[in-house]
C-alpha cells in the first residue's frame, strides 16, 4: 500500500513538473519573441534591463529549470536532484515573502522612487526615434490601462504616441487618454491587492506541497538505500 502511495506520489509530481516545465518554454519563448521582434523602452531607467520581454525571459528560465529538476529528480529517483529542487524552491519562496514584507512595509517611499523612475523613463521614451518596428512598454501600459503619460498626456509634449490615442486621433482634433498611467497603474494595484495577495499565498501552498513531496521521496529513497540512483 505504501509502495502504491509512493509511485502515486513519484509519478504526480512527473506530470506536474512537465506541465510547469512546457508553461515555462511557453513564457520563454514569447520573451524571446518580443525581444527580437520589438525595440523595447523600458518603463524605468533604473530596471533598463527588466522591461516586458526580459521579465518573461527570466520568468521562463527559473521555471524551466526548477521544473526539470523536479520532473527528473522524480522520475530518477535521484536524491541529489530532489534535495536541490527542495533548496531552490525553499530559496524562491523565501524571496518572494521578503519582497511581499518590503513592498508593504515600504509602500510609501517605493511610491515615490516609481513615480520618479516612470518620469525618467518617459523623457527617455519621448526622445527616441519612433517608427512602424518599434515598440515600447510605455505603448503596451497606455494601451491596456487607457492612460497617457505618468500625469496625463502633456507629459509628451509634442511627442504624444499613438497608444494614448482612444480611438483614430486626428492631427485636428486629437482625442487622448485623460488621466495618467501613474493614477491608473495605482488604482489597478488597489484593486487587485486581494486578487494578488491570494495568488501569492497559492503560490507559496503549491511550492510547499513540491517541496513536501520533494523531501518525502528523498526520505524514501533514503531508507530503500537506493543511493544516487541513475
Amino acid at each position: 500500500m505504501a509502495q502504491g502511495c509512493l509511485k502515486c506520489l513519484k509519478y504526480t509530481m512527473c506530470v506536474a513538473n512537465f506541465l510547469c516545465f512546457v508553461c515555462g518554454v511557453a513564457v520563454l519563448s514569447l520573451g524571446v519573441y518580443l525581444m527580437v521582434t520589438f525595440k523595447i523602452a523600458s518603463l524605468t531607467p533604473s530596471l533598463a534591463s527588466l522591461n516586458i520581454p526580459s521579465m518573461l525571459l527570466i520568468s521562463g528560465i527559473i521555471i524551466t529549470c526548477v521544473s526539470f529538476l523536479g520532473f527528473l529528480g522524480a522520475l530518477k529517483e535521484n536524491r541529489c536532484l530532489l534535495l536541490t529542487f527542495f533548496l531552490v524552491l525553499f530559496i524562491l519562496m523565501l524571496v518572494e515573502l521578503t519582497a511581499a514584507c518590503l513592498m508593504l512595509i515600504y509602500e510609501n517611499t517605493i511610491a515615490e522612487i516609481v513615480a520618479k523612475d516612470l518620469r525618467d523613463g518617459l523623457d527617455q521614451a519621448r526622445n527616441q526615434t519612433s517608427g512602424p518596428a518599434s515598440k515600447s512598454d510605455w505603448d503596451v501600459v497606455q494601451q491596456m490601462f487607457e492612460c497617457c503619460g505618468v500625469i496625463n498626456y502633456t507629459d509628451w509634449q509634442n511627442n504624444v504616441p499613438h497608444s494614448c490615442c482612444k480611438g483614430g486621433c486626428s492631427l485636428e482634433n486629437p482625442d487622448y487618454f485623460k488621466t495618467g498611467c501613474l493614477e491608473k497603474m495605482k488604482q489597478w494595484f488597489e484593486d487587485n491587492f486581494l486578487n494578488t495577495g491570494i495568488s501569492v499565498i497559492l503560490l507559496c501552498i503549491i511550492e510547499v506541497l513540491a517541496m513536501c513531496f520533494a523531501m518525502t521521496l528523498f526520505c524514501h529513497i533514503s531508507r530503500s538505500g537506493l543511493g544516487y540512483k541513475l
